[in-house]
Parts: structure tokens; sequence; C-alpha cells
């Protein structure tokens, strides 16, 4: 262990204050938790911050739709986010929003200096504008179809399908996700941060080490794009920071995000005067920060932001590290499938130190997406955690607490066997500090099948039999448990709860630095489960109330509004009872919409071309003053794939697709969720 201790500043990417923690967002917030609380335990000083993202068009309409202010919204759910993050032990030691003083102050100073430099410029756009909701719109609040490639649904800066960039401007048939009103092009006066000005600093620190390899190559690519001036404003209305010196004109969410970090770390060292900001931000700072973020928002992070502390005078991050997405059970977290967990919903039926374990055992130092298979989940928590680590402990404290006056042996009786634990150590540590989680797990768990083995061989149930191996006993159950101390040292920062649960059975407390010393002689106390089996019926439970919370919770906005808010609609009633085996009879497929067009001197039908997987059908469908072709081609949806083929003085139509709403404009084509395939029976 270094004897020097480090002054190390953390943080983790800014959960956006509009909605609730899922199981996906944890990933970041446990890899990092772990990180610091593995530095902390090494007696540095490491200091952990984060924050609420507060700022931004979603969350002022989500507050309109919510019927509050958007300061009350975003301080509802600042009180959630912490609570989750407390309930699965992330120990920030400041969580603070971006809609703070400190926040504005830096925002404000950092554009002042970035401006009195040059490094701000201005020019007239011309941007989409929501004629029916009289605003500008940001570029995720536009939707159509990509430039490049064609594909229909795409968001207004990039493309899900061919990961293209682009303008959403350059959108084909763009519409509004707010209105659903075809948007017009009006000028605006736009605020600019002059981002070429920095490449050649840029390309010089994405290779210094700063950042993972697969980071370095993908900003590369952007380098022989070359960069682009950023738009850094946006206009009134907005909910944010108002620009020094302007009338109706916000700084971008995305400026003032990062500075959050700066804003948090400000308002923790004003309450302790042992911290000072210059010592970590300043650019003759000796310490060290780094960011862990999702690979999402590398851009940002390593390219703006980066360039935005140099022009003003700040350090830069020592690295930005980055990690994939969370999948579950192979699949993108669905909804429907109960696999969108939300982090309170989990919390309701497992322990929280099932997924820190889960998570650690997976994570890696590369941007690998991680998958969460439940099935491999419980069987790995049961196995390596209770079935190797807590198992030591359970199989030798009891004759301890019952033979032996609950006090340990005062003598090791394999030394050679409790240096082996020891001396991993520095592989341990080594792993740690590189995020190879993953390789620290496996390291851990080889020591406890050792310990596990040392044991059985030994068999002390046996020796205590006798009068004359008794004590040969009493030094194997001790020495199971000075194995079993070592073992939980070195998992404390992925389970502090069963590190403290296990501090309070042996009356002591596990640090890095004692990892050597021996409890000769030592009184312990009674030995009380510290961790359950995972059971599946928890997990089958959770995913089912996943799947009733969705039910139950509020609509997102729809990207296609009626003439009438739906909810003052009239509700037909529920149709007469049928048996199950009426409904069997129906045959619902899932079904690509890969052409859609209109029908000539029909006033309501639009003409479907539908791919099942293994051959094509033709419907006509009454949905035109709902839906243009345009939008339709591409979408999956819902077919009754076995009704009777209906002619028409069109054509046949050989089915029918599914939709909701009591028809004309409002009307709504189901969609099944990510993953479903043309084809698929639905259940």
């Amino acid at each position: 262990m270094t004897n020097e201790q480090r002054k190390i500043l953390v943080t983790s990417a800014l959960p956006y204050a509009n909605g609730p923690i899922h199981l996906g967002h944890l990933l970041e917030y446990i890899q990092t938790d772990i990180w610091v609380r593995f530095q902390k335990l090494r007696g540095h000083r490491c200091t952990y911050v984060c924050a609420d993202d507060a700022h931004g068009t979603p969350i002022m309409l989500k507050a309109q739709q919510l019927g509050m202010t958007p300061e009350q919204m975003i301080e509802q759910v600042h009180k959630e986010h912490s609570a989750d993050f407390k309930d699965f032990h992330i120990e920030f030691d400041n969580y603070h929003s971006t809609h703070s003083p400190e926040n504005r102050a830096l925002s404000e100073e950092i554009y002042n200096k970035l401006n009195q430099a040059g490094h701000i410029k201005t020019k007239t756009i011309s941007q989409l504008f929501d004629p029916e909701k009289n605003m500008f719109l940001p570029d995720r609040f536009v939707k159509g179809t990509c430039p490049k490639c064609g594909s229909e649904d795409q968001n207004g800066d990039n493309c899900d399908n061919c990961g293209a960039t682009y303008s959403p401007t350059d959108l084909v048939s763009p519409k509004s996700v707010i209105s659903g009103a075809e948007p017009v092009l009006k000028d605006s006066e736009h605020y600019f941060f002059d981002l070429p000005a920095f490449q050649d600093m840029l390309k010089q620190w994405t290779i210094s080490g700063s950042l993972q390899e697969e980071m370095s190559n993908k900003l590369n690519e952007w380098f022989e794009q070359g960069l682009q001036q950023w738009d850094i404003s946006r206009d009134a209305p907005y909910f944010g920071f108002k620009i020094p010196n302007t009338e109706d004109k916000y700084f971008y969410v995305w400026l003032d995000a990062p500075i959050g970090y700066m804003g948090s770390f400000k308002n923790l060292c004003d309450k302790h005067d042992d911290l000072e900001f210059s010592d970590y931000w300043s650019k003759d700072s000796d310490a060290e920060v780094y960011h862990f973020i999702g690979k999402d928002i590398i851009y940002f992070h390593s390219l703006f932001w980066p360039a935005m502390l140099e022009g003003a005078g700040f350090r830069k991050p020592s690295s930005v590290y980055a990690h994939g997405y969370v999948t579950v059970n192979g699949a993108k977290m669905s909804k429907s499938r109960g696999t969108f967990i939300k982090a309170r919903t989990y919390l309701d039926h497992l322990d929280p130190e099932y997924l820190r374990y889960y998570y650690a055992a997976k994570l890696n130092n590369r941007i690998d997406d991680l998958d969460l298979n439940l099935d491999d989940f419980a069987q790995r928590v049961n196995s390596d955690l209770v079935g190797k680590v807590i198992n030591i402990a359970s199989r030798t404290a009891g004759f301890i607490n019952k033979r032996f006056d609950a006090t340990l042996s005062a003598t090791v009786s394999k030394p050679e066997l409790l240096q082996e634990f020891i001396d991993a150590e520095q592989t341990i540590a080594a792993l740690y500090e590189g995020r190879e989680f993953g390789k620290a797990m496996r390291e851990i768990m080889a020591l406890a099948d050792k310990a596990n083995q040392y044991i059985a061989e030994e068999a002390p149930w046996q020796l205590a039999k006798e009068e004359q191996t008794l004590e040969r006993a009493h030094q194997v159950c001790s020495m199971g448990i000075h194995l079993f101390k070592i073992l939980v040292t070195y998992l404390k920062p992925v389970l502090p709860k069963l590190a403290l649960k296990v501090e309070q059975f042996l009356n002591v407390e596990l640090t890095w630095s004692e990892l050597s010393s021996t409890l000769v002689s030592h009184k312990i106390e009674s030995f009380k489960a510290l961790m359950q089996r995972i059971d599946m019926n928890h997990v089958e439970a959770m995913v089912d109330a996943s799947k009733e919370s969705l039910s139950q919770a509020e609509p997102e906005p729809k990207q296609k509004t009626s003439s009438e808010d739906a909810s003052n609609t009239e509700i037909e009633p529920i149709a007469d009872t049928i048996s199950f085996d009426d409904f069997a009879k129906i045959d619902l497929r899932i079904a690509r919409i890969v052409k859609a067009e209109h029908v000539e001197k029909a006033e309501k039908l639009l003409r479907l071309e539908l791919d099942l997987g293994n051959e094509t059908r033709q419907v006509f469908a009454g949905i035109k003053s709902a839906y243009a072709p345009e939008d339709l081609q591409g979408k999956l949806t819902v077919m009754v794939a076995n009704l009777a083929p209906r002619k028409m003085r069109f054509g046949e139509s050989q089915g029918m697709v599914l939709a909701a709403g009591p028809g004309g404009k409002d009307i709504w084509v189901l969609s099944p969720d990510d993953g479903a395939q043309p084809g698929m029976r639905v259940m």
C-alpha cells in the first residue's frame, strides 16, 4: 500500500431530473461508488460529488404536464433520486442540483471568460419552430426520416439506425414531438462556442492516456470530419440560466450540466474548511479529477467540456471513463416485459447488495454493454456470496461460539495460507484501481474456494468430537474466521452493508491497512445470518411489479396529438365477456409496415404492405386522417393474421392492424416494444 495520500475528486454523470432512477442508471453510480470506496479504504482523500441535471425543455414541459412549476418538480425528483441512491448505498459526499446559486455563478464566470477571450460567436440561424406551441424546438423534440439512410421516426440530431449526425433541418418530413405539427423555419440569433479553435489541444489531450482506447478512436473520427462551432444558446421559453447581457437567451443545458460538477463541489467546499475549490480546479492543481459517464455522452465530456475548461482557465479532468449500456436477459430494457426496472421497484423486492455484487462481477475497464441475466444474477449471488464467502463464517463461527467461549485461538494454524490471502492484496488493489472489478471478484472468489477447501479437508466438525483434537478444531475454525475477515475486507467497496455486519460480528473495523493483522485470542459476537439466498419468486415478483407500474404510470407525451384532450373523450364501455377459447381463435402477429400509400379516391384508407416474416400481406386501414404514409413505413405493428380476407373495390384486404381511439384524427396504431420481430405471435 502506498503511504502517499492522493487528493481525488470523482463525479458520475448527472441524472436528468424528469424521471426516476432505473437499473440502467445504477450501473454507473455503483461502478463509481465502488471505485471511490476503494480509494477511501486505502486511505486516500477521495471526494465524490454529483447533482441532478435540472434544466432544459423536457423539464419545463413535464412540469407543465404535471401542473407544477419546474422548481417544484425538480425538488420532488431530487428527494426521490436521493432516497434511491442512499438505499443502494451510493455514498456521495455531496449530491446537489444544477439549478443552484453555485452553478449559476460558475456558468456565468466560464461564459464571460470564454467571451472575453473571443471564443463566443453570434450568428443568425434558421431553426425549426412549432407554430402551435409557439416555441423553437430542441433537436430531440423533432423527429422525421433520416436524410442519410431513410429510416423513419429518427431523432432530430442523430439516427439510431445508421449512426449519422445531422441538423434537425436536414430531416425529411419533420414533425414536432410536442404537438405533432409540421415545424416551420424561423430565424433567431444564437451564441456559439468556437470549438474548432481547440482542435489541436483536444487531439493531444485525447491521446495522452486520459481516455479509454475506444473513446480515443471514436474521437479521432470526429477530428477527421472537422469540429464545428457549438450552439450554446436556447430561446425562451426555456428553463435554465439566462445568458448574461441578453433578454431572452438561455444557456443550453449541456453548457451548465458539466459545470454542475464544479457547482456541487463548490457547495461542498463552502461547508468544509479543509476543502479548497482552487486546489482541485486551478490550472496548477495537483489533485486528480475523474468523470465516470455512459458511452452516449462521450462527445460532450471529451470535446466540449475540456475545451470549455481550457478556454476559461481551469484544469482539465485527469481521465474520463465511459461504460456501456445495461441489457436485461440479453435484450434492451423493456417496459412491456417488466425488465425496465426502477430502482425503487427493485428495492421493494431485493437486497441492493445483490445488484452491487452482480454489476461488480461483470464490470471491466472497457466500454462493453453489461447484460443483467436474471437467472444468472440469482445463481451467481447465491453461489459466490452465500455459498462461498458467507459459508466460511457459518461453518466455523458456531463452534467458536459454543465450544470456545466465542474466542479465537491464540495461534494461526496455517500461516502460509493466511499469507497467500494477504499477498493477494497487490493484485486485487491493482484491479480495483484499473476498474477491472470483474477480475477482482474472480480473484476474491478463488481465495474463497481455497478457504472452503481448507475447512472441508480439516473437517473441524469431526475434530471437535474428540478431546485430543478439540484444540485443532479451534485453530481450524479460527483460521477460517481470519480468512473470512480478509475476504470481506476485499469486498468492502462492493458490499458496504455486509462489511458493517461483519465488523459488528468480529468486533473489528475492516481496513486495508490492517489486512495482515490477526485476531488471535480475539472475542467475537454470536454469528447471525449475514445474507439470504435470492429466491427467484422475489425476482419474478419484481418483474411483475415493473409491468404493473407501467400500466399505472402517467402517459408519455404523444408524438401525435388529437384535436381534443384524450382525457376528455368518452370511454367506450367494455364489451360482453367472451370465453378463453373464443379469444384463442384470434392469431395476433407482429408485422412490419414495409410500404404505406394513399388509395386513390378513398377518403379514409391507406394501403399497407405488412411483412410477417415469411410472407407479405396487403391490408387496407382506415387511418388516413391520422397518419401520413411516410410516418408508417418501417414501423412495427400488431395485426390480426387469421381474419378472413375481405374483398374491396381497391383490392383484397388480408387482415387487420390494431389501433386505439375513437376514429378520425384520434386514432393510434399499436406498436410492440423493441426486440419484437415480424412473424412473432402475440400471446
